[in-house]
């Protein structure tokens, strides 16, 4: 019975199954929904680690409420106590991966609620931790795969190994955008969990993995899962969301991913009263956490409180500016502002919030001509035409030019943008 396991990964997971999600649309999840299973989650984080030393324990401390910096660098002296670890080596790849990703803006939950981040440019990487990833990747894959030739049916390295196949499966799909080789990663990260449980089935964190590939699988239309059958995937929604909530109950490393799962799918399900409520018990348990202060605010806005979205932002923002959380990307808020505030029709204040994102010089590209389309769009609404105008031209001149952004400029170029 071993309920514990390499940490992260579970988390970077989310982010594939979500550019899935976007590639299969959202329409594939709509009808037919049978009455949801009441599931309880026990309010615990995580209690079994798999290096059961006080590093360990302080980096995922430290990895949780996003100080990626420290949660390295106690990683750090956990892999050089256990050099031959592959869980360690894994734990060290997983902050160093999130650390570049929450940099860049890639873990955005709304960047991938729109199929237009498909067509988006690779982001701008540095190379030395392009290189690190692969060092580690290897590593760690190496170790797994000789502990797996001395014993075909080592449950740890098993587990290891699909923990190192979905974290290298996001980057090529998340960094890379190599869609079909991320999937053959993602897939070898299903079949190496599946068999952890198989051969131990109290092994409750690699339901986490198992658990998402069975609700996007038994989501996605009946063409799509024929396709997937080819490569030895199936899936069934309701086994998807009891796995995972038997993830975040396990108490392993992955429970907090496996809530964080649960928060997106639900999400997705329309079941808003339940994200809500593990999004809030997340973010209390990891104060300085921007995104999942943030999630909060946008799962509100997603189930059409609308006021309540607008409040919870400016909370945020309020709590940012006061340095609550470490190295914050206050523009996400200001864009999600917008975005509540252009639902409420409160043209002029999303106007104003679009046009805040644009004064962070760092915030990512994609984010800006978001931003700046959407501002051109609130401007037309008030019949500020030329100053519309200029925002579409800005979007056209910084973007691709078969972008769906770069479509959008063009068509209200022609034709003024209409609520």
């Amino acid at each position: 019975m071993k309920p514990y396991g390499s940490s992260g990964r579970s988390r970077v997971a989310v982010l594939v199954v979500l550019a899935f999600l976007v590639l299969t649309s959202a329409t594939s999840f709509a009808a037919k929904k049978k009455p949801a299973k009441n599931y309880q989650l026990v309010p615990q984080q995580i209690t079994h680690f798999h290096l059961d030393e006080p590093h360990t324990k302080a980096g995922f401390e430290y990895f949780y409420n996003a100080e990626y910096d420290q949660a390295i660098k106690e990683f750090q002296v956990a892999l050089d106590a256990h050099p031959d670890d592959p869980f360690a080596v894994n734990h060290m790849l997983t902050g160093i991966m999130f650390k570049e990703m929450y940099r860049i803006g890639a873990l955005d939950s709304e960047l991938y609620a729109k199929e237009g981040f498909l067509h988006s440019k690779q982001f701008p990487i540095d190379p030395k931790v392009r290189e690190q990833v692969k060092e580690l990747t290897d590593r760690a894959l190496k170790l797994e795969d000789d502990r797996l030739k001395k014993n075909p049916d080592d449950v740890d390295a098993l587990y290891s190994r699909g923990s190192t196949r979905g974290l290298k499966s996001t980057w090529m799909a998340l960094i890379d955008k190599a869609w079909f080789s991320a999937l053959r990663s993602a897939v070898g990260a299903r079949h190496d969990h599946e068999r952890v449980l198989e051969l131990d089935p109290n092994y409750t964190d690699a339901k986490m993995v198992v658990g998402m590939h069975n609700y996007v699988i038994g989501s996605v239309p009946w063409a799509v899962k024929v396709a997937a059958s080819v490569v030895g995937l199936s899936g069934s929604r309701e086994k998807g969301i009891q796995y995972l909530y038997e993830a975040a109950n396990g108490g392993g490393e992955a429970a907090v991913d496996a809530k964080i799962a649960l928060a997106l799918f639900l999400r997705r399900e329309q079941r808003y009263k339940e994200a809500i409520e593990i999004v809030n018990g997340l973010a209390a348990s990891y104060p300085r956490n921007f995104l999942l202060a943030l999630e909060l605010a946008n799962l509100y806005n997603a189930s059409g409180n609308g006021p309540e979205a607008i409040a919870t932002y400016h909370k945020l923002l309020k709590e940012a500016e006061a340095g609550t959380f470490p190295n914050a990307h206050i523009e996400m808020a200001w864009y999600g502002l917008a975005e509540a505030q252009r639902g409420q029709r409160d043209l002029a204040g999303a106007a104003l919030a679009y046009e805040k994102v644009l004064e962070f010089p760092k915030a990512d590209p994609d984010l800006k001509l978001r931003a700046t389309l959407g501002q051109g769009e609130m401007y037309d609404a008030m019949q500020k035409r030329a100053d519309a105008v200029k925002c579409y031209q800005a979007v056209l001149a910084a973007d691709e030019k078969d972008s769906p952004r770069a479509d959008e400029a063009r068509k209200h170029l022609k034709e003024p943008y209409r609520m």
